[in-house]
């Protein structure tokens, strides 16, 4: 920032702040086009974030616009290179794709079924360093902010809620700074309750995403501990006092372990619970994305459909989301900062 004055950049610096681009230090090809990268942090720490060409199908049904985009298959253009009577000139191609975020350097929640809990909690992350991972993967694919169809999901490593302050500072960066709409960002959260409540009051706030994966505190406290100290009713409760824009739904993830959470009668336990919620809902079921050291199996094909086909006659929307960059450990739960 050679146009500040020297002093004040010494000052800067002395304080404690660092300008740049975070520096992506390692990718990570899936076949399916996913990129995985390893960002580096100042201290020497990693945080994943993970680019998605096209997305994962996660946005349907949730009432956005991106949603619109991912059921038409649309997207913005991008510039390719054709010939008409021996001239080279642009034309434009669709270009649609999801960043994933993290927002802690590990994570404190231990899903049970999550290789990022493997890693325990290290620090937050700052604000710039949240937005900087958007940035850095925005500069990489030379994505045109406002042309090019881009979403942001805050599902990386980390519970934002736990990261509150820097994490709503980052959402006011990426809106203000780099004019990323709010509407295409979606945050998750394992539940926190606090941060629900505190998100409810929000002016400016991404779509929000409850990371349910259980019909019943029983089997949810068996797999995310969390449930000990924030019922899903209390969770549920919250959830009613957000305000919503105009067609949206609240999104409920639900990951499919098999044998533990997705039979016909966790599926029709699962309906009536968010029919008597009363909010507008909408499921994303996950199959589960399996790691080493994690005692869960992968759901049967035929049990996953079954169980979304319950939820719909049910008159629950749900999704099957589609995994993306299994075979390099960026799906859902499998981010651990794998570098073999």
């Amino acid at each position: 920032m050679t146009t500040l004055p020297k002093s004040v950049r010494e000052s800067l610096h002395q304080s404690g702040f660092q300008v740049g681009m975070p520096r992506i230090a390692q990718t990570f090809l899936s076949s399916d086009g996913t990129e995985r990268y390893l960002v580096a942090c100042p201290d020497g720490e990693t945080v994943e974030t993970v680019w998605m060409p096209n997305g994962d199908d996660g946005e349907l049904g949730d009432g956005s616009e991106a949603a619109d985009e991912e059921a038409n298959g649309s997207g913005a253009p991008q510039p390719a290179l054709s010939l008409s009577k021996g001239l080279a000139f642009e034309t434009w191609v669709s270009r649609r794709a999801t960043i994933c975020v993290s927002s802690q350097v590990g994570c404190a929640v231990n899903c049970q079924f999550c290789l990022t809990a493997k890693l325990g909690v290290k620090r937050n992350l700052t604000a710039g360093e949240i937005a900087g991972q958007v940035a850095a993967v925005l500069n990489r694919h030379q994505v045109r902010v406002g042309r090019d169809r881009i979403n942001l999901v805050f599902m990386g490593m980390g519970e934002p809620f736990l990261n509150y302050d820097n994490f709503m500072a980052a959402v006011h960066l990426l809106v203000e700074g780099m004019g990323i709409p709010e509407s295409r960002m979606t945050v998750s959260t394992s539940g926190i309750l606090p941060g629900i409540e505190r998100f409810a009051r929000e002016k400016l706030r991404p779509k929000l995403a409850l990371s349910l994966n259980a019909p019943n505190n029983s089997i949810r406290e068996s797999i995310m501990p969390v449930t000990r100290k924030w019922k899903i009713e209390d969770l549920l409760a919250a959830l009613r006092e957000v305000p919503l824009r105009p067609r949206e739904r609240v999104t409920f993830e639900y990951v499919l372990l098999g044998g533990v959470n997705d039979s016909l009668r966790d599926a029709r336990e699962l309906s009536a619970l968010l029919q008597r919620s009363g909010l507008p809902a909408k499921v994303n079921l996950i199959v589960w994305n399996p790691g080493p050291d994690i005692p869960y199996r992968m759901p049967k094909p035929e049990d996953v459909a079954a169980f979304q086909q319950q939820l719909i006659a049910s008159g629950v929307p749900a999704f099957l989301r589609r995994p993306r960059g299994r075979d390099i450990y960026a799906a859902c739960g499998q981010l651990k900062r794998t570098v073999e």
